[in-house]
């Protein structure tokens, strides 16, 4: 039987000041977005003898779809952002009206998206950038036996700070790999201090 996931909305942290006039309670909505959906899907699926949209979809494709969903979710209930029209531009929420028709293939001006299940939010990036970097960590079930007894995806971590090129690190790339760039140890020191939602098991 699914259980409907639910934010904990005393794990925000009060303290910290939000740019582009986000508010807590924007990062919760958009959550909980991601929950409802997940927790709708999953029914449907289980209730016809197939696996959890969690259990089907590869790592990679799930950060995708929940990057996706965030984004949209926080244009939504965001007072000043909404998402970048170009295609695969940067960063994914822009401010409102800064750039033409909302499009900016290279903006600084906004926030990028990212998610991962890495503790701690390291994650991998097309290049080091000067933005404002969210990230959100999430955690998957795949060990509970049976399956439909696994517990729904969460999200487990939230950062968001302003880095810079300075504090990325490029990453070895193979003879088919495509370049990429991860926050060094003080970008990671900088992102974790900035941390806006967290459970205690994080």
């Amino acid at each position: 039987m699914q259980v409907r996931e639910k934010v904990d909305p005393t794990r925000f942290n009060g303290d910290r000041v939000l740019p582009y006039s986000l508010r807590l309670n924007d990062f919760q909505i958009a959550m909980e977005d991601v929950y409802d959906f997940l927790f709708d899907v999953n029914t449907f699926f289980l209730d016809r003898g197939l696996p959890r949209l969690d259990d089907l979809l590869r790592p990679a494709n799930m950060s995708g779809l929940l990057s996706d969903m965030l984004t949209a979710s926080l244009a939504k209930h965001s007072r000043t952002l909404v998402q970048n029209n170009y295609h695969n531009g940067h960063p994914d929420l822009l401010v409102n009206g800064k750039y033409a028709n909302n499009s900016a293939k290279a903006g600084e001006q906004g926030i990028e998206i990212k998610t991962t299940r890495k503790s701690g939010g390291a994650v991998d990036t097309h290049g080091g950038r000067n933005q404002w970097m969210c990230v959100f960590v999430y955690q998957v079930d795949t060990k509970t036996e049976p399956a439909q007894n696994r517990r729904p995806m969460r999200f487990s971590e939230l950062y968001l700070s302003q880095v810079t090129v300075d504090d990325f690190r490029k990453n070895a790339r193979g003879e088919l790999g495509t370049r990429t760039a991860t926050l060094d140890r003080d970008g990671i020191k900088k992102l974790r201090a900035n941390w806006v939602y967290k459970l205690d098991s994080a």
